[in-house]
């Protein structure tokens, strides 16, 4: 079994690379190297100017052309000078096939580089008797530019191990090439000399997909921080709102309160001054419930419902943690004991917290690895946040910002754990940031 694995990690990369492999999305090149069709060729159905595709083209056609010029001229000397005469002379035809060798793989690796390494290595492999003949050595000018092109074309859209395939195959068919050297093949200065000119294709073309990953992925992390960002501010500006308008209800309902109490005492049985009273309790009372109508309005989502469901405890706790993997934080969770008979209070107050310090990784220390672990212990519920620093900035003793400076992160924390009678430390960490809460658990709360 332990042999059968190993052979099949040895013989994966040849498989990928002659069968199974498959290029990747081509990555958005510069814009240096897409230039717009100037106005004189707008009737041309391009909007841009491929620098990288037209240099293929003319370098095909340039080494086309000198390789074919080469073999003619090979073969005029070879019908010249050998005893043979026509008899050992090629068709024209094969000729071109050997010159179209060494360059038509150029045309295809943008699009499909995998399959321009395999028709570079089948067709030279196929012209190296031509070659061999006309030229006196298999590697041609246009083969020694071409294949290191196509094997770094394969190295930038492809896994490493089908890259590595394609460099073994690669160095393996340089020494089949010239089998009159079979005794010292893999010993030679030309075998050698290839193998390392195509270990340097690979190799760059290795880290420039390398580069080219870790940009997208971070341009996309960065999209969802984004999102995350608006949303947040989106609800906490709501929130900030409706607490207004919470303060305005409150009042008119205060007025209303005190205002029912004293016209009857006012009025003393005037109906004219009771009437008068009543309409004015009915005005307060209307304009009440428009400021109220505009709380809901406030509270309702982007389709205009009003949120109805219930507030959320830690039963939802594996949902957040989800959402913040998905935003680029890594979170490890570990719970310990009965968390599901809590009260409604406790369960709300240790969500919010877990929540808002994930909000803050998210904000401040995107990238980072945020421990989390929530314990209850008798009658105590302990919650423990820890993140190690990120991309952000660490924050400082006593720095606001990192504890939630859109939302007062920090002083609804301790608004909640105040209320509850637990305790509350928060601060750095080492090279983190840390959110320590003991919360009560009070069957009443």
């Amino acid at each position: 079994m332990i042999l059968r694995d190993g052979l099949r990690q040895l013989t994966r990369p040849i498989i990928l690379a002659l069968v199974k492999g498959e290029s990747g999305p081509s990555f958005p090149r510069s814009r240096r190297l897409g230039p717009p069709m100037p106005a004189f060729l707008g009737l041309l159905p391009f909007r841009t100017i491929d620098l990288v595709l037209l240099a293929d083209i003319l370098l095909a056609w340039g080494l086309f052309s000198t390789g074919l010029s080469d073999l003619l001229e090979g073969q005029r000397r070879l019908v010249a000078f050998s005893p043979g005469g026509p008899a050992s002379v090629f068709p024209e035809a094969f000729l071109w096939f050997a010159a179209a060798a060494s360059s038509l793989p150029l045309l295809l690796r943008t699009w499909w580089p995998l399959a321009a390494w395999r028709l570079a290595t089948v067709s030279m492999l196929l012209s190296v008797p031509i070659v061999q003949t006309l030229v006196s050595t298999p590697y041609s000018v246009a083969a020694v530019i071409t294949y290191p092109l196509v094997v770094y074309s394969v190295a930038t859209r492809c896994e490493r191990e089908t890259t590595l395939g394609v460099w073994v195959l690669s160095v393996l068919a340089a020494g089949a090439l010239d089998p009159s050297r079979a005794p010292d093949l893999l010993w030679s200065p030309e075998i050698l000399g290839g193998a390392a000119l195509l270990a340097v294709a690979a190799i760059l073309g290795y880290n420039v997909r390398a580069r080219r990953l870790a940009a997208t992925r971070l341009a996309e992390e960065e999209q969802r921080s984004e999102r995350a960002l608006a949303g947040q501010a989106a609800l906490e500006e709501r929130a900030r709102i409706a607490r207004e308008l919470h303060d305005v209800v409150a009042h008119h309902m205060s007025v209303i309160a005190i205002q029912a109490e004293a016209i009857p005492l006012k009025a003393r049985g005037e109906p004219r001054q009771l009437e008068e009273g009543m309409a004015e309790i009915r005005t307060l009372s209307l304009a009440a419930m428009t400021e109220m109508r505009r709380v809901l309005g406030v509270l309702r989502d982007e389709d205009g419902r009003t949120d109805t469901a219930p507030q959320p405890g830690l039963g939802r706790l594996e949902e957040l943690v989800a959402t913040a993997r998905s935003a680029g934080l890594t979170v490890t969770l570990k719970l310990v004991g009965d968390l599901l008979g809590l009260p409604t209070a406790v369960s709300l107050s240790a969500y919010r917290i877990a929540q808002e310090s994930l909000s803050n990784a998210m904000r401040h220390a995107l990238g980072s690895a945020v421990s989390m672990r929530i314990a209850r212990s008798r009658a105590e519920l302990h919650i423990q946040v820890t993140n190690s620093a990120g991309r952000g900035s660490p924050a400082k003793p006593g720095h606001a910002g990192h504890a939630g400076h859109a939302g007062h992160g920090l002083i609804g924390m301790r608004e909640r754990v105040s209320m509850l009678g637990g305790s509350l430390w928060v601060g750095p960490a080492g090279t983190g940031f840390a959110v320590t809460a003991i919360l009560p658990i009070v069957e009443n709360a």
